[in-house]
Order: C-alpha cells, then structure tokens, then sequence
C-alpha cells in the first residue's frame, strides 16, 4: 500500500498555491463581468477545466468515467453552480475581501449539514465555533444597523451551498476518485451554463481571453493545491492557511480596484476565521 509522507512545509506551499489560485480566480472574474455575463463566466471556466479532465482521466485510466452515482452527482453540482452563481455575482458588487470574508462561513455550514444528514458530532467547541460564525456574519452584514447589499446575501447563500456540496462530497469520497468527482462537476455544469448563458451572450473580445483562461485555470489548480495539502498533513493543521485570501484579497482589491475595506468586514472575518478554527480543533473530541 502506498502512502505519502507527512510534510507541514509541503502543505504550506500547497495552500499558498491555493490561495493564489482563488485569488487570481477572483480577480479574473471581476475584469470578465464588466463585458460578459456571469453564467458565461461559468460557461468557460467549465469548459477549460473538463478538457483538461478529460485528457487526465484518459491518461490515467478511463475507469474513471464511470460511476454507480450519476444522480447524486446531478445533485451535488446543481447546488454548485448555483453557488458559484452567487459567488461570482457578489464579486461584481462586493468588495474582494468582503466576498472571501463571507465565504469563510462553508466550513461552519459544512460542520451543521454533516452533523444532519452524516450523523457527525457537534462537540461542545464545535457548536461555539458555529455561533461564533454566525455572529462574524452579523458583524459583516450588520443588518438592521446598516443596509444589506443583496450581494452579500447571494455570496452568504453560495457559502450555503457550499457547506452542502462538501457534505455531499464527503458521502461520495468512498466510492468516487477526486477525477472522477472533477469530471462530473464539469460536465453537468457545462450544459446548465450553457443554457443561462445563451440570452446574455457577448462574444468576448480578444484582450478577454487571457482572462478566461485563467479562470479555469484557477478553479481547476485551486482544486488541485487543496488536494495537495491535505494528502500531505491533517486539514486541522493547513486548513487555516486559506484564511490568508482576505488580507491578500484587500491589498489586490486596494491595488487593482482602490477599494476601501471596512473595519466591520475585519472584525466579522476575525470571529468568523476564530470560529471556524475552533470547528477545525473540535472535530478531533
């Protein structure tokens, strides 16, 4: 049997890798919605990705197309596409790092869905650290005391939606290769960004396309790296890594988009990043 060696270090560089693939991601979509829709936005990065799955899987051995789950992989990633939906909207409006800030609540959704439908244990820090990331929403949001952006309750219900996917990914993990879960994630998604797309559609000029190809690029290598770190140390210990998006998604919105970042947006993210930290620490009990 196989194993790979622990290496802290080497997790370290993977999340970093991570980091600057979402963030590059990001950054892309932003230049890419001011010409063309969001589901177009989808559309390509669906398509890059599954020729490039594709050739893997073909290499690697074409077993892998096949799966006994077809359904529940329609259902994971119809949930997922609407969450990217709303992650990508929230980019046009939001500020980066409020967006990152917000989408640091998946793993606090993630810990309430396994604990209702995988029967996994809400441990007495665990059930802290959820609240805490409840109340880092509220900070964020801070509804009633300020107006909430629709945006943010789109990119709140993708961190939803997330928390779901990632349930449902861990119901799929002993029977399904990581390839085999990328290939149909594309391959439904494919046809559904199709079909939003098709009444929005802008052909994109020439200086977008370096753009769209990052986008896929960046979602599929952000896969990649997080695949990476984990096989290398416990998610207990790298996971925190990805909360370095937000201080290096403020400096590139302050550099690229001179967009002020707001004190209520560091402290939501504080209590939030506490809390999911805690979630992390908690599921060792």
């Amino acid at each position: 049997m196989n194993t790979v060696p622990q290496s802290l270090p080497g997790a370290v560089v993977w999340m970093l890798g991570a980091v600057v693939a979402l963030t590059t991601m990001a950054v892309a979509g932003r230049e890419l919605a001011a010409v063309i829709s969001v589901f177009e936005i989808m559309f390509f990065r669906n398509l890059i990705c599954l020729i490039i799955i594709v050739a893997l899987v073909w290499r690697s051995g074409r077993h892998l197309f096949a799966t006994q789950r077809l359904p529940l992989h329609g259902f994971r990633n119809t949930i997922h596409f609407a969450a990217q939906a709303g992650w990508y909207y929230g980019l046009i409006y939001l500020p980066l790092s409020e967006v990152f800030a917000i989408e640091f609540t998946a793993p606090i959704w993630t810990a309430i869905l396994a604990a209702m439908f995988l029967g996994e244990r809400l441990t007495a820090i665990r059930i802290v650290g959820t609240l805490l990331g409840f109340l880092g929403v509220l900070v964020v949001i801070r509804p009633g005391i300020a107006v909430v952006d629709p945006a943010a309750l789109a990119v709140l219900g993708s961190a939803i939606g997330f928390g779901m996917m990632f349930v449902i990914t861990r119901s799929m993990a002993s029977t399904e290769a990581a390839l085999t879960i990328l290939f149909y994630m594309n391959l439904v998604q494919l046809p559904l960004s199709f079909a939003f797309m098709l009444p929005f559609w802008v052909t994109p000029p020439q200086e977008l396309w370096p753009w769209i190809a990052l986008t896929g690029l960046g979602g599929l290598a952000s896969h990649y790296c997080f695949a990476r770190a984990f096989a290398l140390a416990d998610a207990a210990r790298v996971a925190p890594i990805d909360f370095v998006r937000l201080p290096v998604a403020a400096l590139v919105g302050y550099w690229l988009y001179q967009e002020p970042t707001s004190l209520y947006v560091w402290l939501g993210a504080a209590v939030i990043i506490v809390g999911n930290i805690m979630n992390l620490r908690g599921g060792r009990s």
